[in-house]
């Protein structure tokens, strides 16, 4: 696990966003850990993860002209990334949607700097791929080309029913359907390394076999 990968989990961990107990899905399954973007609503929490989201994408070699934030959760995290981008000395425009066309003013339903050019979409997660679908919809009807998706954690598990798993996540079909990246700031193996390799705080160490035991029930190769 890279050093970024690493400090991103223990942040996570740290602000109390990545939670570990018992928790049911919005698939209906009891998951042993839950992450909760939500919860990143202080200035200084918000900073600091926005920090992750621009240095992941700078690293990740994608080349790209703007970033796009699905609402809502996107709206801030795209608006933050954009300002963190701005502190390691790139300025790049951003762009939000509304969830109702406005009918007055400037009207439309997207707001900030026009979609032209390479569009990263920036989002928590991927859990049903709705809000990518819905994105790059809005983006090429615009001219402009998604070019990737970034998130904070990729769950890495199979998506569809109990009854019917499908072979791949949310996150593989989402890249496989629209030909671009989805690049994560970290994953559930990142996560399972760091319960596994973390000394200074044992009681995580609880929860590992139940994290591994999701992993292979649900996990993705």
């Amino acid at each position: 696990m890279n050093n970024l990968r690493q400090q991103f989990i223990e942040f996570s961990v740290a602000a109390g966003v990545l939670k570990f107990g018992e928790f049911v899905t919005k698939a209906g399954r009891t998951s042993p850990y839950f992450f909760n973007a939500g919860l990143f609503n202080e200035g200084a929490t918000l900073a600091k993860v926005t920090q992750f989201y621009a240095r992941t994408l700078l690293d990740s070699g994608v080349e790209f002209d703007m970033l796009f934030g699905p609402a809502y959760k996107g709206i801030v995290l795209a608006a933050g990334t954009a300002m963190a981008m701005s502190a390691e000395g790139r300025n790049v425009p951003f762009a939000y949607n509304r969830k109702e066309a406005k009918d007055h003013g400037e009207g439309g339903t997207i707001v900030g700097a026009k979609l032209q050019g390479k569009v990263v979409i920036i989002d928590d997660v991927i859990s049903a791929g709705t809000s990518v679908r819905e994105s790059v919809t809005m983006i090429r009807a615009a001219g402009a080309t998604p070019c990737a998706v970034l998130i904070a954690l990729d769950r890495m598990e199979r998506s569809g029913k109990d009854d019917a798993l499908s072979a791949n996540s949310a996150v593989q079909e989402v890249a496989r359907e629209f030909g671009i990246p989805v690049i994560s700031i970290g994953n559930l193996d990142d996560l399972l390394q760091f319960i596994t390799a973390d000394k200074s705080n044992p009681e995580l160490a609880q929860y590992k076999d139940a994290v591994t035991a999701y992993r292979t029930r649900y996990g993705v190769m």
